[in-house]
This record gives C-alpha cells, structure tokens and sequence, in this order.
C-alpha cells in the first residue's frame, strides 16, 4: 500500500501543507468580495469569481486538516507514548502559539492601523476605542488552529485513558469501533458524517449561513458549532489510523465524489443568496435546513475526494512537495499581515482584479518562501516547526576523484 502504510505518509503531507498554503488564497480574495465591506480593506474591483472561490475553499479547507491533524495525532502517540508525545505537541503547537501570538497580532494591529490611515486620505479615522480583551474577545486571529488543536489533542489523551480502564484488551475496538469505522467510511461516508456537522449549523444562533462553519478566530471558548465540526474530524481522523488501509479504499474512488460534491457546493451556494456573500443571520427554516445539509455533505465529500485523489496520485516521494508542506507551517502563520499590506497598496489602484489577486499571490509567496529558505528553514524556528534541518553539504570539486585515489 505505497503512501499509505510506510516510513512516510506523502500524500498525506502533501495535502496537509496543501489546505494550509490555500488559506493565503482564502484570505487574500477578501478584499475582492462584492457587497459590503466585510473586510479590513475592499479593493475598488470586485469579483464574484473569487466570491466563489472563497465559498468553495471555507467549505473543506479546515476539515481536510483537522482530519489529518488527528490522523498523524494518533500515529504520533503511538510512535512516541504519552509522555514524549506531549513534549513534542508542547514544542510543534503550544511553543509557535505563544511565540508568534504576539508578534502576529502586532503586526496585524500595526498593518490595520495603517491600511485605516491609507483609506481615510493619510489622517487616521475617528472611531470607537477597541473592545476590552476578555475571554469572549480574546483575539486568536488565524492562529486560532492552533488552540483548538490544543484542545483536541487534550480531549483525546483523555477520552483514551479512559477508552483504556474499559477495554484493557482492546477487544472492545477491534471487534465494535473498528467495524463502525470502516462501516462509516464507505461509499456513503459523506452522507454519515454530514449528519451531526449539518445539526450544529443549524441549531447554531444567530448563524450566517453564507460564511459556513463559523471560524472559532475570537475567544477561548470556541462556537459550538466549529467544535462539532472540525472535532468529528479530528475524532475521526484519530480513529483511521487504526485502520490506515480504509485510505485506500478512499483513494480507489475519489472520483465518485468529485460531482456530488460540486453539485451540493452549488446548490448551497444558491440558497445562500448567491455568489455575493449574504452576512445576515438567517432563522431556523427549511432553506437554512437545507443549506445545512448540503453544506455538510459537500464538506465531507470534498475531504474525502481530496485525501482520496492524494493516496492515489500523489503518493511517491516529491522534493518540491516535500519542502512545500514544510514551508506551509511559516507561511500560514505570517502571510495574514503580508496579504493585508499588499491589498491595501493594490486597492485605490483601477485594475481588474484579475490582474491584482495574482499579483498579490506571487508577491506574497516569494516574501514567504524566501524567508523561509533565508531565516527560518535551518533555524531554532525552523527546528521548533518542523524538526531539525541541516543544511547539505557542499562538496568540493574533484573531492571524490581524490577519496577514490586515496
């Protein structure tokens, strides 16, 4: 089973470094989004294209990585035990959280700050001072990954302790979960898992529906909804390492799910309002019911396709997929103030925004990519995010001529 059982999961971590390399394109159609300004800066050209695209990313983006991240969750304590695998979360999750936290928010508050003054003609704009931080307005930013992260990850070593007084002998989930898990995972896998995704969207209050699974980004305590959302993932995800073969099964027909899940993405998108994103909250009806469901169902039918499509074609070894998904941590962790200073300079300017959103793509990953390579890849940083890198060794001409003489 190449790519699936093996020293490496690459498939795996291509996709893993793939969702988190599409939130830079997520965020950076913001400003492009037709309607009310809903966004720090709103570019002069609109798109409804990109509105699209932004609909279409939110809806699988986060779930593909909160499964994967309770795929390798698991891998990992199984590899390390209890104790070596909480050093290790505490160094690659909880140490980036409290480090860059900080410098992010700065940033992001500086790069607000500026994009406010460039907007109002130079002079900064009167407003209404911040809310007070308190636990409801705690502001993780795009970070906020990381905190639910911890918190899986928490709930998980404790439901196991638990799972472990009951079932001693593991006889319990080999011949009850385990049997559930490959019932769940099969040919209608999305219809199952879209059920308890689909209740919380639609017994979520004051949800606007347009914008999906609402981002936990504000507060400790995160929405109910994200929770039942991106934690069945996680769970379930935990739950397919033991059982890493059902993969490929996923990856003998992604296929099948590609049109099922373009259509309910469609739909949904049309009892949403529309391509123009709708930031009213909706009420309990059979349309929000509807939507809903669609949602959901397209939310698990793209993760499955997507993982299903990476076992299957991308599962050989690839340097350039390699150092990509190992880049994809830095990258998502400062592209947010990038992009917003890039928006706001491109902005007040009359391109078409299929001109600008590319512009600001290509700017934004070589300022990424370079300070990765140049700063971050062989150092503490780099050592913290993705283990210890060394740089290769260079060779000196007619060295090994020598040595074979020698």
């Amino acid at each position: 089973m190449s790519g699936v059982v093996g020293e490496r999961y690459h498939a795996l971590d291509a996709v893993r470094g793939g969702v988190l390399v599409l939130g830079v394109f997520f965020h950076a159609a913001l400003s492009f989004l037709p309607g009310d300004q809903m966004w720090i800066v709103m570019d002069s050209s609109r798109s409804l294209e990109l509105s699209v695209l932004f609909f279409a990313l939110h809806i699988f983006r986060m779930t593909v990585f909160f499964l994967l991240a309770g795929f390798f969750g698991r891998l990992l304590l199984e590899r390390l035990g209890v104790g070596r695998f909480v050093l290790n979360r505490a160094k690659r999750i909880a140490a980036p959280l409290v480090m860059f936290w900080p410098l992010v928010l700065t940033a992001f508050i500086a790069t607000l700050i500026w994009a406010a003054v460039q907007a109002n003609g130079g002079v900064a704009p009167e407003g209404p001072p911040p809310p007070p931080m308190t636990a409801e307005t705690f502001p993780l930013l795009h970070l906020w990954f990381l905190y639910v992260l911890l918190i899986f990850y928490a709930a998980a070593l404790a439901l196991r302790a638990i799972v472990h007084l009951i079932d001693r002998n593991g006889a319990l989930r080999s011949r009850l979960v385990d049997p559930l898990v490959r019932l769940v995972a099969g040919p209608v896998a999305p219809i199952v898992l879209a059920i308890p995704v689909a209740a919380a969207l639609y017994s979520k209050p004051h949800w606007m529906m347009w914008f999906g699974i609402p981002t936990p980004d504000t507060g400790l305590v995160p929405n109910t909804a994200a929770l039942v959302a991106y934690g069945l993932a996680f769970g379930f995800g935990w739950l397919l390492n033991r059982q890493p073969q059902i993969l490929e099964s996923w990856g003998s027909r992604w296929a099948f799910y590609v049109l099922p899940a373009m259509g309910a993405t469609a739909g949904a998108l049309m009892l949403a309002g529309g391509a123009a994103p709708v930031v009213t909250v909706s009420e309990q009806s059979f349309t929000t019911l509807s939507f809903a469901a669609l949602y959901a169902f397209a939310c698990w039918a793209w993760t499955i396709a997507i993982i299903g499509f990476a076992v299957r074609h991308l599962s050989g070894h690839s340097p350039l997929r390699r150092y990509l998904a190992d880049a994809s941590y830095w990258i998502y962790i400062v592209h947010l103030p990038i992009v917003i200073v890039l928006q706001t300079l491109l902005a007040p300017y009359p391109w078409p925004w299929f001109a600008k959103y590319p512009l600001i793509l290509s700017v934004a990953f070589v300022i990424m990519l370079a300070s990765y390579q140049w700063f971050v890849r062989y150092s503490w940083i780099g050592a913290i995010l993705n283990g210890k890198k060394h740089k290769p060794q260079k060779v000196a001409r007619g060295a090994p001529q020598l040595a074979a003489a020698e």
